[in-house]
Order: C-alpha cells, then sequence, then structure tokens
C-alpha cells in the first residue's frame, strides 16, 4: 500500500519506473515488454449510461480504427474500480479515466494521460456542485447535518473527495458522525436521485448534470445548487505504458487528428460550459496537481495491491 505523498512527488507502484520525472510510468525499456494487441479495448469513465456512450464514441472509434490499423473495441465499465482493474491486468490499453481516477490509474495501473476534451480557444474542466431539491430543508451547506448526502464512489474527485474535504475543513461535517454518506455509483445516479427526493444532497461534477438538463433526463427546476468549486480538469484520455511506442503514437494521433464538426462527440459534449469541442494536449503532472493536493489533505492512499 502506497500512503499519500506530497501533491509534486511521484507515487509510482515499485514495478514502475520514472527516469523523466514525469510522475508517469516510462514504457520498458526491454522491447520484449510492449503489448501490441490485435485489438486495441478503449472504454469511458463509467459517470453515465454505457448504451448511451457505445454510440457516442462509436465515429471516433471508427476513427481510431484507421489511424493506427487495429480493430477497436468500446469497453462499457460499470464502475472505476472495474476500469482501474482492467487496465491494471492489461485487458484495457486507451481510455478516459474520471479526474479522481486519474491519480490511482497513473499509480497503480500505469495510465499515460495525455488529453482532455476543451473548447476550441482552449477552455476546459468543470466545477464540484453540491445538489439539492426544492423544498428539501436543505438550503445551506450547514442543514446537511444529521442529514443524508450522496456521494458517487471512494475514487471520485467531484463526487467524493472535494467534497469530503470542504465538508470537513469548513463545516466541520464528518461522513458517519454528522451526516449519512451514501454512495450512488454514478454522477447521473446522484441526480436522479436527487431530482426524484432520494437524498436530500449529493456531490456531483456539474458537467454531466448539464448534459442530463440537455437530454431531458432532469429539468433544472427539480435542483437547486448550494455550492460550487473552483474548477477542476475533466476527463483524462491516455493509454497503458506498455503501448507499444509507435502504436501509443499512433493512439495520439488518432485523438488530435479526430475531425469534431458533426460528430456524436460534438452534439454530446458541446453541451457543456465550456463547450467541449477538440482534444487539448496535457501532462499529468501539472494539470493533476490540484486533484492530488486534494487527495493529500485526505490523507488518501494508493493501494496498488487491491
Amino acid at each position: 500500500m502506497l500512503a499519500a505523498m506530497p501533491a509534486s512527488v511521484s507515487a509510482l507502484d515499485q514495478r514502475f519506473t520514472d527516469a523523466d520525472g514525469d510522475m508517469v510510468a516510462d514504457a520498458p525499456k526491454d522491447p520484449k515488454l510492449f503489448v501490441d494487441p490485435p485489438v486495441l479495448i478503449f472504454s469511458y469513465t463509467p459517470v453515465e449510461d454505457p448504451a448511451v456512450y457505445a454510440k457516442v464514441w462509436d465515429g471516433f472509434i471508427r476513427h481510431m480504427e484507421k489511424v493506427t490499423g487495429k480493430r477497436v473495441q468500446f469497453f462499457p465499465v460499470q464502475s472505476n474500480a472495474a476500469q482501474l482493474e482492467a487496465m491494471r491486468a492489461g485487458r484495457l490499453h486507451v481510455a478516459g479515466f474520471n479526474t479522481g481516477s486519474n491519480p490511482l490509474a497513473v499509480n497503480c495501473a500505469g495510465f499515460v494521460p495525455f488529453a482532455l476534451m476543451s473548447s476550441k480557444d482552449g477552455q476546459f474542466g468543470y466545477e464540484m456542485e453540491i445538489i439539492t431539491y426544492p423544498g428539501s430543508g436543505v438550503s445551506k451547506i450547514e442543514d446537511i447535518k444529521g442529514k443524508k448526502m450522496a456521494f458517487t464512489s471512494q475514487t471520485s474527485n467531484s463526487g467524493f473527495r472535494a467534497p469530503s474535504a470542504l465538508l470537513k475543513q469548513n463545516y466541520g461535517l464528518e461522513a458517519g458522525k454528522n451526516f449519512e454518506p451514501v454512495f450512488s455509483g454514478k454522477h447521473d445516479n446522484s441526480v436522479l436521485g436527487v431530482a426524484n427526493k432520494d437524498y436530500p444532497a449529493a456531490a456531483i461534477a456539474n458537467e454531466v448534470m448539464h448534459r442530463m438538463f440537455e437530454r431531458g433526463v432532469v429539468k433544472k427546476d427539480q435542483i437547486v445548487t448550494i455550492f460550487k468549486s473552483k474548477t477542476f480538469p475533466t476527463t483524462g484520455y491516455g493509454y497503458v505504458y506498455n503501448l507499444k511506442p509507435e502504436l501509443a503514437a499512433k493512439v495520439k494521433e488518432a485523438f488530435f487528428t479526430f475531425p469534431w464538426e458533426g460528430s456524436e462527440l460534438a452534439k454530446e459534449f458541446g453541451k457543456t460550459t465550456p463547450p467541449m469541442q477538440k482534444f487539448l494536449p496535457i501532462n499529468y503532472k501539472d494539470h493533476w496537481q490540484a486533484v492530488r493536493e486534494i487527495d493529500q489533505a485526505m490523507g488518501v492512499k494508493y493501494d496498488c495491491k487491491g
């Protein structure tokens, strides 16, 4: 088990190396350790209905097939843990991990993030919101005391770690002590739970909620926001560290040459604020520093043996 370390210090599992200090696993030095699968397996973070997103990603997958010369299969994961384990076990080659799972994926599964979605002018990110419903009796964060509050999963930044740190440090509210925590599994489940008055409060990523508004899954007047955070990076896209370098380069090329105009990705992700209109090159060390700082503040441990 690896204890949480300062946000600028690598916490990679001992089976990885980081000679260049970029905080992600280096490619193996021995070419025999490279993986060059006949079928590339790609998954998107399990924040919403996998069936919906299989269709959304279909055009991109066809593009990746053309660029890489490989057949690409969409893998609809049901949980963050399943996605992490799939990459760690070598069954997942390319993925989009949610914000909070990126440090775990990097340190324990050898994930190498290189892109996230942004607007045409390079704006990106989302906010964590704590939401409730009209008439819930919760009009401010202090009102959560003694009530039930929904989180998504313990690996989620906006769905658990950031709100937990906020509630404890700024309001003296601890899960299990001052309020009853429940875990919905996904952001859309939490939003639906609040809209249907199952939960008096929930912490969610507002980009997910905004897309649900646009699709008419929930109505804006069913939700009341009582807190909105600073901006965090969105889903990080990347590949497993031991993917054959030439293939890894082609995977990156597929992301940065994808034609967004008129695509299903543009239709779905262009509904956010800012709109997602392209893949932006990023690096884990810089773009995930704020997330690592939250992990550090919460004493998060990366259990790479689980």
